[in-house]
């Protein structure tokens, strides 16, 4: 871990504020509590206030159809088109599971184009019936903002929370941060080795994550939420919507493996930009932020009027649940147990279900086959239409996939018409791809890729064949 801030408040007070190590490996600067980190998605709570306060204005209500305000915004079931809500919008409730790709891949698309492609995405599970993480809808919300204020998501979040809480480092887009003058790098480790990362840019769908802050500007943000939406005495909010933001309003499935690491927790729930779950008797609020090389924590026990903030330029770690828990411990006076060696232990048997999966995966490969065409008969143009073009070619003797130019990788013969993908970006994994050739002329017309059963639910692109 090259760096961390964390901050802590509790009743008004601000108990801790500070920074650790250093903000780019092998570089002097030291973190500080002004040192800027990409929050990620613990930007979703700022994008629900938002609408929580255009609801004190009646621009909006928490239950009015996307459609009136957003008429161009179409998905793939036109049932949902009609019925969905904000509160849908914001509650991970849409029945549509995550398409980070068309965000992620580095396609250029634009917040208009982005959330076009949307009416391509097939819903997974009916609405309002299944907890289903996606920030693409969390990227209309902004719209239905920018649409009922009159203003950008991004000038609405200044002029109504950052310029009130006096949030004075904080921003909305990486482009702002090489002007910024202390600004973490952020960092990953791939193939066992540390090394820096580019920021993500995630300006197309700003409000699902788009916010870089620091820890003197969360602990304000903190101290807000611990005071019902009031500043210095001066509600920014009213106290009905405020709430609106802390109540559940689905229920989350809570796994094995969390129920075994935190027996203290038996309910889970999702609000509005937050996880709200028991902990020892109290209610807990909770985010986590994760961005390419940058990973943030934010969590509340309103009752006790405490909050903490952790923010990281390392991606893939537990520190940040290990020290908001460790925190909280001690100040409900729980027994005491030693947070880094549980999600030690936890982390270890993941990777050791991953090394599994792996083995498993190997075991069923047919070995012996050759591809049905010579490798050039591969190679051409082809589209998807929820994310977009892909192009195959033949490259010092193998074929090579491209999205973009920053998602292309490696493919090499795997079975009969299966390729095993190695992305070249190595923190993307390996995907297989699979070959659909036409039976009268054996000329390939489909090119998809086969789901990881280890990942998440999400639509995987098959590609149509253009030339």
């Amino acid at each position: 871990m090259p760096g961390v801030a964390v901050g802590v408040v509790h009743g008004d007070s601000i108990v801790l504020l500070e920074g650790y190590g250093v903000r780019t490996m092998g570089k002097p600067e030291r973190v500080d509590p002004h040192t800027l980190f990409a929050i990620a998605s613990d930007t979703k709570a700022f994008t629900g206030m938002l609408i929580a306060m255009l609801a004190d204005s009646g621009r909006v209500h928490w239950d009015d159809r996307v459609s009136a305000h957003l008429p161009a915004l179409q998905l793939y079931d036109p049932y949902v088109t009609r019925e969905l809500t904000i509160r849908d919008l914001l509650t991970h409730r849409s029945g549509l599971a995550r398409a980070d790709l068309l965000w992620t891949a580095g396609y250029g698309y634009s917040t208009a184009e982005t959330l076009r492609r949307v009416r391509y995405l097939k819903p997974s599970w009916s609405i309002r019936t299944h907890y289903g993480y996606n920030n693409l809808m969390y990227g209309a919300a902004g719209e239905v903002i920018a649409e009922a204020s009159g203003m950008p998501w991004a000038d609405m979040l200044r002029s109504r929370i950052f310029r009130p809480l006096g949030m004075t480092c904080s921003n909305t887009s990486v482009t702002q941060l090489p002007s910024a003058p202390d600004v973490a790098t952020p960092h990953a480790i791939v193939d066992s080795v540390l090394r820096t990362e580019p920021y993500t840019n995630i300006d197309m769908i700003p409000a699902a994550g788009a916010i870089n802050s620091c820890v003197a500007d969360m602990v304000r943000w903190l101290r807000f939420q611990l005071d019902s939406g009031r500043v210095d005495g001066k509600r920014l909010v009213s106290a009905r919507n405020f709430r609106e933001t802390h109540t559940p309003q689905l229920a989350i499935r809570i796994d094995s493996a969390y129920r075994a690491l935190n027996p203290a927790t038996h309910l889970r729930s999702y609000a509005i930009g937050w996880s709200v779950y028991d902990y020892h008797g109290r209610e807990m609020l909770t985010h986590p932020g994760d961005l390419s090389g940058m990973s943030s924590m934010v969590g509340l026990l309103p009752e006790e009027r405490l909050g903490v903030v952790v923010l990281s330029n390392m991606e893939g770690q537990a520190l940040r649940e290990s020290l908001m828990y460790w925190i909280f411990d001690r100040y409900l006076g729980a027994p005491m147990k030693d947070w880094s060696a549980e999600t030690l232990a936890e982390q270890r048997r993941n990777d050791a279900a991953d090394a599994k999966r792996e083995r498993e995966i190997e075991a069923k490969r047919v070995k012996g086959t050759k591809p049905p065409l010579a490798l050039d008969a591969y190679a051409g143009t082809y589209e998807d239409s929820l994310y977009g073009p892909a192009t195959v070619r033949v490259e010092n003797g193998h074929l090579v996939l491209e999205l973009t130019p920053k998602t292309a990788g490696d493919m090499e013969h795997w079975q009969y018409d299966t390729f095993r993908v190695t992305w070249r970006d190595h923190r993307d994994g390996k995907s297989f791809v699979q070959f659909d050739l036409d039976p009268v002329t054996a000329k390939v017309v489909t090119m998809r890729q086969i789901p990881d059963p280890g990942e998440p639910v999400e639509q995987v692109p098959v590609w149509v064949r253009v030339n």
